[in-house]
């Protein structure tokens, strides 16, 4: 038997955030605790947000003491100002840093004997579902607005932790494209290869199941088309939508069956040096294919060359393997992504630990490969 958790409710398209009205008074919800980032309010994409609210006459105060990579001291913080607010309802605006950390917020405000929020790391199914949450992503990656998933940094340690939960998703997502108009350049390609690395890893991971590939094979054609058009022209609408829809599409897929090996690479990459997740996962992602690719996975990558626009019917497995692993090669390059931990200031010496931690990542049990600290530390080198 397959079980699988989505949000109650979604709305996609550009101006999706003018739903906020209707939605807020049929469920009742009269004053709102918005969560967002500094960055995200001097941009002034949280003012198209509460332009809504103000127009619907709805109270808000706003939280927006967050990190790119988020601590447990953000989320703490953040439980604080929720009480503080008086709030009924949670609205966060932002990218996976602002939503993960309002997740967060939202299981503690009903979950209180995991104030510590290290607790919360790994598979944990709370008793209480959590504070009433809306997200809506600026930018087209991480999916966080889908998922039952949240990572947070644990600062004492260094090191990210992976929270699992299905009481933490939204109760409901706005996919709004105009939120994502100005995002730049680099985020705008790290995000999406972080979409692609989802789709790509949720394919091949050993929870895929028939129903989950279709969400990931779905995405990673739109992302192959539209990512480098978004890249491109930030202000590109359409190819804005198209990325806040393929995100959104994998974010259901991996949810429930897992990722693997890129993002248990990633994570300590980001949990003891600061490195962007995104960045991260498409510098790690065509090395780990490679790796893959020693495993039944192998047979999946056929798909995957398709989705990117190769005829395969004629071609061996091993060719279409290439044919996969060089098509994410040539869109990170178009997208000017780094290519060696070294331009990220990892050296040598990091390399035990980030291999110790990566191979105890609560996604290194869904890769498709068995692995070990030793093959993760090869991997890692060859990077540098």
């Amino acid at each position: 038997m397959e079980k699988y958790i989505f949000n109650e409710c979604v709305y996609l398209g550009a101006n999706a955030r003018t739903c906020l009205k209707d939605e807020l008074k049929k469920r009742k919800l009269k004053k709102v605790l918005l969560v967002s980032d500094d960055n995200i309010i001097k941009s002034g994409v949280l003012l198209k947000v509460s332009n809504v609210l103000d127009e619907a006459k709805i109270k808000y105060s706003i939280y927006s003491d967050i990190k790119p990579n988020p601590t447990v001291e953000n989320v703490q913080n953040g439980v604080m100002a929720l009480k503080k607010s008086k709030a009924s309802v949670i609205i966060a605006v932002g990218g996976g840093s602002v939503i993960d950390t309002a997740k967060g917020m939202a299981i503690i405000a009903t979950n209180k004997k995991y104030a510590d929020v290290v607790s919360l790391n790994g598979a944990v199914n709370t008793p209480n579902k959590a504070f009433p949450l809306i997200a809506l992503p600026t930018t087209a990656g991480t999916a966080a607005e889908a998922t039952i998933n949240y990572v947070i940094t644990d600062t004492k340690i260094q090191r990210k932790m992976v929270c699992v939960d299905p009481h933490d998703i939204p109760m409901m997502a706005i996919v709004d494209a105009e939120l994502m108009v100005t995002m730049p350049k680099g985020l705008t390609a790290s995000t999406g290869m972080d979409a692609l690395t989802h789709a790509i890893e949720s394919l091949v991971t050993k929870g895929a199941t028939q129903f989950s590939d279709m969400f990931a094979l779905e995405a990673i054609r739109t992302i192959a088309e539209w990512l480098p058009k978004a890249y491109k022209n930030s202000e590109d609408i359409v190819a804005r939508e198209k990325m806040a829809y393929a995100q959104y599409v994998v974010g259901m897929g991996f949810s429930n069956v897992g990722l693997g090996l890129v993002h248990s690479m990633a994570h300590p990459l980001g949990g003891r040096f600061d490195i962007g997740h995104g960045v991260a996962n498409a510098m790690l992602l065509p090395t780990v294919m490679q790796y893959n690719a020693e495993s039944d996975a192998k047979l999946k990558y056929r798909k995957i060359a398709e989705c990117f626009g190769y005829k395969t019917e004629k071609l061996s497995d091993d060719k279409c393997v290439a044919l996969a692993i060089n098509a994410v090669k040539k869109l990170a390059d178009k997208l000017d992504i780094p290519k060696s931990l070294k331009e990220l200031g990892i050296k040598q010496k990091d390399l035990d630990v980030l291999s110790q931690d990566a191979f105890a990542d609560i996604c290194t049990g869904g890769n498709p490969r068995e692995t070990s600290v030793k093959d993760i530390k090869s991997l890692y080198k060859s990077l540098l």
